[in-house]
């Protein structure tokens, strides 16, 4: 009986191209969906250069000669972000005019403890500090306000109570540990002592909301704790009124 032979097909080297075509052709597609995603539209981009330069005081920024009209819709884009941005603007003007007020009337009626070392007023990237040596308010050990303090805080209060900013009073003391029945530490002491000018504030007008009172006890001082002079420089409280935060101003912008 016969044997049937089958013929083979030669083996195709070639197949791979196709795969190979097909493969570009899904990659060119994703790139030119990908450029597409990315296309800017350049007056919405020109609105909002535009709003940023008005922001940051650019106004004197160069511009190119040749300006693509915006559309009505970009228009009342932009009228709406520069409008944001003046509302800002004032605010932030009558805002400083009022710490620069602030300021002011804090070195007024504190000039004589100014004058005598005992208070500084100044401005940090928090806000305005006031800075009172613990000797002008307290005797040693004791966190009761005495009777010529009183007098001269509540003048403090009367300048801060018209006020909205957020009020901190820190307490700290020298780093010689005090051990009695009230202040078993520190701690306890400089609590106490900044919580005695709040309750101050309190009763002279100043919104409760607004303040903040805490004890760092012997933390960060100003000056070394190795003389008497340093240890006396490091008894101290202080008042500060917290800046406004841009976030906060731009949310009142909005409103």
């Amino acid at each position: 009986m016969a044997r049937s032979t089958r013929r083979l097909d030669p083996e195709n080297h070639d197949r791979w191209l196709i795969s190979y075509a097909d493969f570009i052709t899904l990659l060119f597609a994703f790139f030119v969906v990908m450029y597409a995603l990315s296309s800017v539209n350049e007056n919405k981009y020109k609105v909002f250069s535009a709003s940023l330069t008005t922001a940051f005081g650019g106004a004197g920024a160069a511009r190119s000669d040749t300006v693509t009209p915006l559309s009505e819709q970009d228009q009342l884009l932009k009228s709406l972000v520069d409008r944001r941005n003046a509302r800002i603007a004032e605010r932030q003007r009558k805002q400083q005019e009022s710490v620069n007020n602030m300021v002011r009337n804090l070195n007024e009626v504190l000039t004589p403890l100014i004058t005598s070392g005992q208070v500084t007023v100044s401005q940090s990237s928090r806000g305005v500090v006031l800075e009172i040596n613990a000797s002008a308010l307290f005797n040693m050990g004791e966190a009761e306000l005495r009777g010529n303090s009183v007098k001269t805080l509540a003048e403090v209060a009367a300048v801060l109570k018209g006020g909205e900013q957020l009020i901190e009073v820190e307490g700290f003391t020298d780093d010689v540990p005090i051990n009695t029945v009230r202040f078993p530490s520190n701690w306890e002491l400089s609590s106490a002592r900044a919580s005695s000018v709040v309750r101050l504030f309190v009763d002279r007008g100043v919104m409760p909301s607004r303040l903040s009172a805490v004890g760092s006890a012997s933390n960060h001082p100003v000056s070394p704790n190795d003389t008497a002079e340093g240890r006396a420089r490091n008894r101290r409280i202080t008042v500060t009124v917290l800046s406004y935060a841009t976030d906060s101003l731009a949310q009142q912008a909005i409103q």
